[in-house]
């Protein structure tokens, strides 16, 4: 039997597809930017492997990776305190991954909506790489024995997946090597919704740009963008409950909520009543003081990418400091001879 200690560790990925939104910031870059200060060891990824999953324009892509990277940082990611480090530089996460491929079942793979989602009806054409990269997200968390997950409600079944590879794993070999991940989900705003229709995720897919808050957007933009945010003609409502059925509403609140370090009923304390006409200008400057020096700071750093590339492979190295170990002993349970 082979036993592994699982002390903490956080481990969390985004792919660098290029324009960040305050949907990643709200949900993902200010929490990690927090956690780095409650002493567990966080590890962050550009998970530019999954990027090529469709066909990627290699250009935009390294610059994507390299946006993503001015992202972290700006948003207060500390890559001293943390590991920053763009996924392809650690192989150990492919060589895992292929592992996982055959610990996997096909009809746990076939369950993923997302593969459905993307694929959609021309499932035959799409890549094999959509179709296996549960696995490599597998691969991403387990290569460092992660126990917490920080994720999005839509990637939840996916972390369930790495659950019962690890669990299958373990059952396998007869060992406790990987550590059932944990998801982490929580906060006001970990769903952040169209500024043009507050039933919809907020996506840089959009076609319309005032749909959404970028993180390359300066103060002027982001102001006019939430003063033309969609609303309905009523006062926002005196309490929380009067916000279930007004998607719009809800939405600017949560955003209010999130961007200020409170609770929804926090806001709707202060602000139940009001008219959008007073409550948006007040949404307005909060989000260009929260928001212009993160654009700014990320235009800064853009202006020297090989600093940025520098902080990449320094991360790279340290996470596989953490990866090349549980990975050869992973080899040698399987029985691969040289491990």
């Amino acid at each position: 039997m082979s036993e592994a200690v699982h002390t903490p560790r956080v481990f969390s990925g985004i792919q660098p597809s290029g324009n960040l939104t305050l949907g990643n910031y709200l949900g993902a870059l200010k929490r990690f930017a927090e956690a780095q200060e409650n002493g567990i060891e966080s590890i962050y990824c550009m998970v530019d492997l999954h990027a090529i999953t469709v066909w990627q324009d290699p250009a935009k892509l390294a610059n994507a990776t390299r946006e993503l990277c001015a992202g972290f940082i700006a948003s207060g990611l500390d890559p001293k305190k943390s590991i920053l480090f763009n996924q392809s530089q650690v192989p150990e996460h492919t060589q895992m991954a292929w592992i996982f491929n055959c610990v996997a079942r096909m009809g746990w793979m076939q369950r993923m909506t997302q593969f459905k989602d993307k694929a959609g009806k021309n499932a035959q054409n799409a890549s094999l790489g959509l179709f296996a990269y549960p696995a490599l997200m597998a691969a991403d968390i387990l290569t460092y024995h992660a126990t917490h997950v920080p994720v999005g409600e839509d990637q939840k079944q996916h972390i369930e997946l790495t659950r019962d590879i690890a669990i299958k794993f373990n059952n396998d070999y007869g060992v406790e090597f990987f550590p059932v991940t944990a998801p982490v989900i929580e906060g006001a705003a970990t769903r952040v919704m169209s500024l043009r229709d507050g039933s919809k995720k907020m996506s840089k897919s959009d076609p319309s740009d005032m749909s959404r808050i970028n993180l390359t957007d300066d103060a002027d933009t982001i102001a006019k963008k939430i003063r033309k945010a969609k609303t309905d003609p009523e006062p926002l409502p005196e309490s929380v409950d009067g916000l279930e059925e007004r998607p719009e509403a809800r939405n600017l609140v949560n955003i209010y909520a999130a961007l200020s370090d409170r609770t929804v009923a926090q806001v709707m304390d202060e602000m139940g009543g009001k008219p959008f006409s007073e409550f948006k200008p007040m949404l307005a400057d909060l989000a260009v003081e929260k928001l212009a020096p993160i654009s700014s700071e990320m235009s800064r750093l853009m202006q020297d990418p090989a600093e940025i590339d520098r902080i990449l492979a320094d991360g790279a190295q340290r996470a596989r400091a953490i990866a090349t170990p549980i990975l050869q002993e992973t080899y040698r349970i399987v029985g691969m001879v040289g491990a």
